[in-house]
């Protein structure tokens, strides 16, 4: 948090500070939507008092990371940020890897399909592909994050993590009750986790957005890390206990293939790029 003076901070603090203003401006909140990007609103999400959040926020102006939108003073992502990204985009852009996947699942179930992926303790939508039902469910969609374990995603990802990095995880965020409502407190989400593991694949069953259903599917690195997730939405009626194993066997199908071709891609990654990973 801020202190009390809201005294710049400096070095490594200065740099943390920066950095998560710079994801709450760049990367839509799902609680929000993206609408609170004003200087005030991006201050108490921080915790920042909003002289220190305008400060940094200026100086990460004068650099392009950010601008300010002249009308509505609201923060959004600058032209430095889209030139960092093309140049990161080769090594880590994993979207035209998993795109024909993730269309093939929307394809197959003719549900909303999705591919997300781990930031630290949230996952990030990465690529949606509608399916032919009609009737759609929009709580997610390219940018928007959740933290670990609230939406099937999440819980796809975290209940594959070692139980040290579980028990680390909700030591973290005794909040997620708070925010996301008790459905999602620790011992609630740990029995989803004992579940997904059973059944292979996780289930929220319109805990964010009442009618809405998800299902999740844990998509594995070379070394066997859950990194990656795809995952399914659509209304509740179609997602019933007689089509759920169908939809279940199909989604688990899909992640194993991209599973295996993210791990076929490392491996054929070139001898410099090997060599600079080893150092």
């Amino acid at each position: 948090m801020d202190n009390a003076s809201g005294s710049t901070a400096t070095g490594t603090q200065a740099v943390a500070r920066a950095a998560a203003l710079l994801k709450l401006v760049s990367l839509r909140d799902a609680a929000t939507d993206g609408a609170a990007t004003r200087t005030s609103d991006l201050a108490r999400r921080s915790g920042l008092t909003r002289p220190t959040t305008y400060r940094l926020l200026s100086a990460l102006r004068d650099e392009g990371l950010v601008d300010q939108d002249a009308a509505t003073r609201a923060w959004v992502a600058g032209p430095e940020l889209y030139l960092m990204g093309m140049a990161a985009a080769p090594r880590y852009d994993v979207v035209e890897i998993a795109r024909d996947i993730v269309r093939s699942l929307a394809v197959r179930t003719e549900e909303s399909a999705f591919l997300s992926v781990r930031r630290g303790d949230e996952t990030v939508c990465v690529l949606r592909e509608d399916g032919s039902f009609p009737i759609r469910s929009f709580v997610l969609s390219e940018g928007v994050r959740f933290p670990l374990g609230v939406a099937s995603a999440g819980l796809a990802i975290l209940s594959f993590l070692p139980p040290h990095d579980v028990d680390a995880y909700f030591a973290r965020h005794p909040e997620l009750p708070e925010r996301w409502g008790v459905a999602h407190a620790e011992s609630r989400i740990r029995d989803r986790i004992e579940e997904t593991t059973s059944r292979g694949f996780a289930l929220n069953a319109g805990l964010i957005v009442e009618g809405s259903y998800g299902l999740g599917a844990a998509v594995f690195s070379g070394a066997g890390e859950p990194q990656w997730a795809l995952s399914l939405t659509g209304v509740q009626f179609r997602f019933s206990p007689a089509r759920m194993p169908e939809l279940g066997r199909t989604l688990l199908a899909h992640a194993h293939q991209l599973s295996q071709r993210l791990a076929n891609a490392r491996r054929d990654v070139n001898p410099l790029e090997r060599a600079r990973a080893a150092r």
